[in-house]
Parts: C-alpha cells; sequence; structure tokens
C-alpha cells in the first residue's frame, strides 16, 4: 500500500523523521550522568512515597507501551490510511520514550566535580573572591581533557616566577628603574612580556592567551595592559600576585599607542640595521632597553621574523619585551624549533593547548559568573541537550538575511543537531503522561533577527521527532561597542555559556567562536562565511579539524633556508584552516589526516 509522508518544512532529507539526532543519543548513552536518586532505604514521607509510586508506574507504562510500539509497526504498514505516517509517528514515539518522564537535575555529575581541573588550577585561593575558578566544573558535561604532567609542574613554576619577579617585587623596582634609564643589562634577573589589550573581546582573549604561552616558552613574567576592563572581566590567574601592569609608573607611557610605524618595533630595528639576527650584539648592554614586538594583522616581513629561532636567541636577551597582537599566535611558536621540544611535552594532545591556556587563565569576575549562573540555571540547565549556535555577521547584507537563514537551519538539520519540523499538526505526536525533557537552544548573535525566526519556527511547528525544542537568547547588542563595560560583561558571559553546550555551531573566521569552543573543549561545526546574495553556501557547514582556534594571518617563511615556504604542510599537527584557508591551525596528528 502506498504511504504518505509527512511534509517537512524546508526538509531535503525523507527519512529524516526516522533518524536519531546524534548529539541527542550521545546524551543518552552515558557521556552525561544524572544525579543519583536518594537510597532505597531512606525513610520517605508518605506524599514522597506516593509521587514515587506514581513514578513506578509510569516506569510500567513505558515499558508496556516499549511492547506495543514493537510490535505495532507491521500492524500499521498493513492497515494504516492516507492519513497516517507511519515512520514519522514510530520515530517521535521512541523519541518520546528515550526521554522518560524525569526531569534533568543539577548538578548532573554523580561524582564531585574535579575543581582541579585535573590539576591545572592550583588549590587554596580564596573561593569566595573569585568564585569561577573552582565552580565552573560544576556547569559542564563535556569529557574533560587531562593536562600532562609536564604542563602542570611548568604552571607551578610560572606562578613561582610571577611571585617573584611580579609588582610590588623587588625584582620588578629594580627592572622598572633599568628601563627607566634606557639601559639594557647582562643576565637580568627578571625579564618580562607586557601584552596590549585591544580590539574585541575575542581578540584580547586570543592574544593573553598567546602571550601567556610565549612568556611560559621563555621565562618571562607576564603582565597585561589593564586596558579595557581587563580586571573587571577575569580574576586574576596567579596565585599571590597580579597579572596587571601597574600603569601608573610604567616609564612607557605611550606604549599602548605603539604600532607599526614605531621605531623600536623588532620589525623596524631590522629594517634600519639598528639589530641584526644574524650578528648578535657581542654584549647585552648594546641592546635596546625594550623591543616593541607588532604582531597584528597588518605586520610587515620583518615583523614575522620574531617566529625565527636565531630572532629569539637575540629577543632572549631584552629584559622588556612589549607585544602587541589581534591573533591567536599560537601555531606559529610551534613552528619554532626552539620551542617545539618543550611544547611536545607540555601539549601531547596538539589540538588542545588552547583549551588548557584558556581554562587556566581565564576565569569570569564574580559579576560576570552571575551573569553566567542565573541564565545557565533558568533556561539550560534541565535540557538533555544543550546546542549553542553563535551567529557573526561580517557583511551587512548578512545582518538579517533569509538566505543565511536557511543556511543556519539547513546545517542544523543536515547534521541531525535539530529535529526538523513539519508543516501539518496532522501527523505530530501526542506528549505523553509525564511530559519529556527538551533541547534548549543557546543563540548568541548581535542581533535578534535570527533567534526570533528560529525560535518562531519551533513554536509554529511540531518537530518531526515528537521531541521539545527551546529557544533563548540572552542579549542582542545590535552593534560590538569596543570599550563598553557592561557590552563586554555580556560578550564574556555568552561566551561562557557557549562554552558550557553539548553541542556548538560557530560562524567561520570568528574569534568570538574560538573562545567559546576551546573553553568548552568541543570541536564545532562551522558555518561557511556567506558570500552569495541569492543562495546558501553548499554544504552549509563543517565540522572542523579541531576545538583549536586559526592564526589568521601567520608568516609564510622557512628560516632556515631564508626564502618563502608553505607553513602549514610543515609540521603534520600545523595544518591550514578550513574556514580561513591561510590561515593555521593546531590539529591532532593521530586524528586529523588531510
Amino acid at each position: 500500500m502506498q504511504q504518505r509522508k509527512a511534509n517537512v518544512v524546508w526538509g531535503g532529507a525523507e527519512s529524516a523523521a526516522a533518524q536519531e539526532n546524534p548529539a541527542m543519543a550521545m546524551a543518552r548513552n552515558g557521556s552525561w550522568l544524572e544525579a543519583e536518586s536518594a537510597p532505597e532505604h531512606s525513610p520517605v514521607p508518605r506524599k514522597k512515597r506516593l509521587a514515587l509510586d506514581e513514578k513506578r508506574w509510569n516506569t510500567v507504562v513505558n515499558v508496556m507501551l516499549i511492547a506495543f510500539v514493537m510490535a505495532v509497526p507491521p500492524v500499521i504498514v498493513v492497515y494504516a490510511g492516507g492519513d497516517i505516517a507511519p515512520s514519522v509517528w514510530i520515530a517521535a514515539a521512541k523519541a518520546q520514550l528515550r526521554r522518560g518522564s524525569g526531569d534533568g537535575s543539577f548538578p548532573y555529575a554523580r561524582s564531585p566535580p574535579d575543581k582541579l581541573l585535573g590539576g591545572l588550577l592550583l588549590d587554596g585561593l580564596d573561593e569566595r573572591s573569585c568564585r569561577s575558578r573552582y565552580e565552573s566544573s560544576m556547569y559542564s558535561r563535556n569529557p574533560a581533557r587531562r593536562p600532562s604532567p609536564q604542563l602542570i609542574g611548568k604552571l607551578r613554576r610560572h606562578e613561582e616566577l610571577q611571585r617573584r619577579c611580579g609588582p610590588n617585587t623587588d625584582a620588578y623596582s629594580r627592572a622598572v628603574q633599568q628601563l627607566r634609564a634606557g639601559k639594557s643589562v647582562d643576565s637580568p634577573e627578571c625579564k618580562y612580556v607586557v601584552s596590549i589589550s585591544h580590539r574585541g573581546l575575542g581578540n584580547r582573549i586570543l592574544a593573553a592567551a598567546s602571550a601567556f604561552l610565549y612568556a611560559v616558552l621563555t621565562d618571562r613574567v607576564l603582565l597585561v595592559d589593564p586596558s579595557n576592563e581587563m580586571d573587571e572581566l577575569f580574576c586574576e590567574p596567579f596565585p599571590g600576585t597580579t597579572w596587571l601592569l601597574p600603569r601608573r609608573d610604567f616609564p612607557l607611557a605611550s606604549y599602548t599607542n605603539f604600532s607599526i610605524d614605531t621605531a623600536e618595533s623588532y620589525g623596524n630595528m631590522l629594517k634600519n640595521k639598528v639589530l641584526n639576527a644574524d650578528v648578535p650584539p657581542a654584549t647585552a648592554t648594546q641592546l635596546p632597553a625594550f623591543v616593541y614586538l607588532h604582531l597584528d594583522h597588518d605586520y610587515g616581513d620583518e615583523d614575522k621574523m620574531f617566529f625565527c629561532d636565531d630572532d629569539q636567541r637575540l629577543l632572549s636577551n631584552v629584559q622588556w619585551l612589549v607585544m602587541r597582537t589581534d591573533m591567536y599566535t599560537v601555531p606559529g611558536l610551534f613552528l619554532v624549533t626552539a620551542f617545539q621540544e618543550e611544547l611536545d611535552m607540555l601539549f601531547p594532545e596538539r589540538d588542545a593547548v588552547f583549551h588548557f591556556l584558556a581554562r587556566y587563565l581565564f576565569h569570569p569576575t564574580n559579576h560576570v559568573w552571575g551573569l553566567v549562573t542565573r541564565y545557565y540555571r533558568a533556561y539550560l540547565a534541565r535540557a538533555e541537550l544543550r546546542l549553542g549556535v553563535q551567529v557573526r555577521n561580517f557583511d551587512p547584507w548578512t545582518q538579517q538575511s533569509p538566505v543565511v537563514l536557511r543556511q543556519i537551519t539547513s546545517c542544523l538539520w543536515k547534521e541531525k543537531l535539530l529535529p526538523e519540523v513539519l508543516d501539518t499538526e496532522k501527523y505530530a505526536m501526542p506528549m505523553m503522561p509525564g511530559g519529556g525533557r527538551t533541547t534548549a537552544v543557546l543563540v548568541t548573535s548581535l542581533r535578534s533577527w535570527y533567534y526570533e525566526r528560529i525560535k518562531g519556527l519551533y513554536w509554529d511547528h511540531a518537530t518531526a521527532t515528537g521531541e521539545d525544542v527551546s529557544v533563548h537568547q540572552p542579549s542582542h547588542e545590535e552593534q560590538q561597542q569596543y570599550g563598553k563595560k557592561s557590552h563586554d560583561d555580556r560578550a564574556w558571559a555568552e561566551m561562557y555559556l557557549l562554552s558550557l553546550c553539548d553541542v556548538l555551531v560557530t560562524s567561520g573566521w570568528s574569534t568570538f567562536g574560538y573562545v567559546a569552543q576551546g573553553l568548552g573543549g568541543m570541536t564545532p561545526w562551522v558555518l561557511h562565511k556567506p558570500t552569495n546574495v541569492t543562495s546558501p553556501p553548499d554544504p552549509p557547514c563543517f565540522r572542523d579539524m579541531s576545538m583549536e582556534p586559526c592564526f589568521h594571518a601567520p608568516h609564510v617563511y622557512d628560516c632556515k633556508l631564508k626564502r618563502g615556504a608553505d607553513t602549514g604542510k610543515m609540521l603534520p599537527h600545523v595544518r591550514y584552516c578550513e574556514d580561513v584557508s591561510w590561515g593555521l591551525k593546531l590539529v591532532d596528528a593521530k586524528l586529523y589526516k588531510a
């Protein structure tokens, strides 16, 4: 008998209704454990006992219904009339049974959360001054990566260096006096790298993480420029000291205005023969008191010599380095031969470098953490699946585009991240007694247009599988507002909320998405940057090769041969990005094959 299929709004695959959402399957198969119920021998009040009896009765009914569903399909195939779509009905019934009647509770873990993140964090800091440092593990259901023992040991030694040489120490005072006098010294007691904070929050986070890894590799104290509310957004990462540069007494008063034209930039010093990596100075006193490293997206060929071994040997003798970058330069550090052996020991999982750096460095202050936790508990905590969708519009025409909306929904449905919707209620599965848990979709975007349409889609139409989908957006600021505290507070909170999702869809090229996926330890699906105003990209999205951010403007130079090079093919774990084809990205060579 010919069967009529239910039409699916914007649906491409006829079998989509009968297929299980793979992200939901991950949750159901034990990736995320529910909280344990009370022991059976515990005294139970009569009211609660009645509730338990009802729950047990629901379980019996569910078991009987499962047996019925297993037997029903052949009957439906034989007797179904023209108004029934059995594949949709059966898939919906099975999805409803999978969800069960219990509601999700928080926290999810059966065992106590690992508040020290596998040894990444040091115990004993004041929890009240920075609640997120030790509470964050309670909110994530993603399996945590384990830092290597070498990385843990290196971090403990670096913390000691920060305490010994950081602000408010005698060593720091002497170093500042030498900088003020314009003198360089032989074998300086302590060396420093100052990271300039500028551009959007995602760029600032990637820049600080890059500067920190460079500081760790070169035994330098990291000092972060306090501009752009860095102290209002992030807790102090180093125990017993500060990572913020004291600007009041810092001799380089205009350092935040340094640019590619600054005479003290490394590139200009090479160009003007002030420095020569091939013929280093005979003594350190012939070196400048500081060197400015211009590693912004517009840096020149001479600036890019920073990523060469000879130049690193020269820079190692300079006491003060000031670094400006708006990129994630870490893949470039992996190409420096002098750093490779130590990097291999610190990060045996090359696709998790930013994951560890970010979880160690960036802890939301109590105000931002309050934004995160209140929203999480209100809208996300009880969902069986949490799906994050980050939409970044780079071109004006994409801000409210039906083509981009089609791209987003096509990605979500093609990759089975969300169930498709029906164009009629005729085949919708009725809600069973006890209700079911929902999939919560968290949309982050500067504007509300895409959120409103995705939310309306799942309000106006039933899903093909019978799942319930709720859609949420914490804020829509309309425009990126540089230097506005409330804007950065919300941006940081939304990055963190995305990192607490179970599955992530991001926009290509976006540093906002890079931060979220790295913090959460997730390899995302990435939306291709749209280029056609009439039709979406095909395919609409792709699964990224790793959760690492992309280095958007890498050098293309072989330092040994002193000529241009294909830097995306020099090491098996440094590859070209898929969203920015000329960019570089760290991957796990065992998992990813070019």
